[in-house]
């Protein structure tokens, strides 16, 4: 294949709006698009907490890809993922693994029984049920989890969308999750922040990326912006990558040990 560089508009638009953007890895964006990665190392904190849980629960797993690069999971290990696609590659993956996977509706309450596990952990969260976290972990158990945080990627989502409010751009903001964690009886331990560099080096990364994190620009179909990305395409044979900050934060939050 040659350099995307080189290649013409209708053809790396046409060749990201066909590939399948189901499961939760950026394999594909490889060389074309590149993101800093925050410096706490999520994946690794979460094998490090789950080398010493005894029950333990990843919510909203995605394609199951950071749950099984966990070199060690707890004895009892399950899964929640609401899109069905996801459901599928997360089971494959994590059931050799000896962890389940349980189908959820976004946002319903966890089917679980209070303080099942000691350890939840969740990347990239749509929503957290801080009420049903707290429920579910029992006495001293542990939250953790990594969330995007406000504006980002903002850089790409207005140049779609066109500026955005100041609320807009204030929502996922990691005092109000540390809030709303210590309102459902949590006592917050880490609360860390991390602005990263991301570079998108062809028009083809920005439909893949749009295609696959819908939330950026509801509604984005190759059709209704081609002309926009026709001028981003070639603003970047003409400029070089299309940058941007992707924000990002880590909570971990326990349960108080009762007497």
């Amino acid at each position: 294949m040659p350099d995307a560089h080189h290649r013409s508009f209708d053809d790396l638009v046409s060749e990201a709006a066909a590939v399948p953007v189901d499961g939760w890895e950026f394999s594909w964006l490889d060389d074309r698009a590149t993101e800093q990665r925050p410096p706490w190392g999520y994946a690794r904190t979460v094998a490090d907490r789950m080398s010493r849980a005894r029950a333990a629960l990843d919510v909203e797993t995605g394609g199951g890809e950071v749950l099984d690069s966990v070199p060690r999971l707890a004895p009892l290990t399950v899964a929640t993922e609401s899109w069905p696609p996801n459901v599928a590659r997360a089971t494959a993956r994590l059931r050799p693994r000896g962890a389940a996977v349980v189908a959820t509706a976004e946002g319903a309450p966890l089917p679980f029984a209070d303080a099942a596990f000691d350890l939840v952990v969740s990347r990239h969260p749509v929503r957290v049920r801080w009420d049903e976290i707290a429920r579910v972990l029992g006495p001293g158990g542990t939250y953790l989890s990594q969330e995007v945080g406000p504006a980002s990627v903002f850089e790409l989502v207005e140049y779609f969308l066109g500026p955005q409010s100041d609320a807009v751009r204030a929502r996922r903001d990691p005092e109000a999750a540390a809030a709303a964690a210590e309102a459902a009886g949590l006592d917050v331990t880490d609360l860390r922040t991390a602005a990263l560099r991301t570079e998108f080096r062809d028009v083809g990364a920005v439909v893949y990326f749009l295609r696959k994190v819908v939330w950026m620009v509801p509604g984005f179909t190759v059709e209704r912006y081609r002309d926009r990305l026709a001028e981003l395409h070639a603003a970047i044979r003409r400029d070089g990558p299309f940058t941007a900050t992707t924000t990002r934060f880590l909570i971990e939050a326990r349960t108080p040990r009762r007497p």
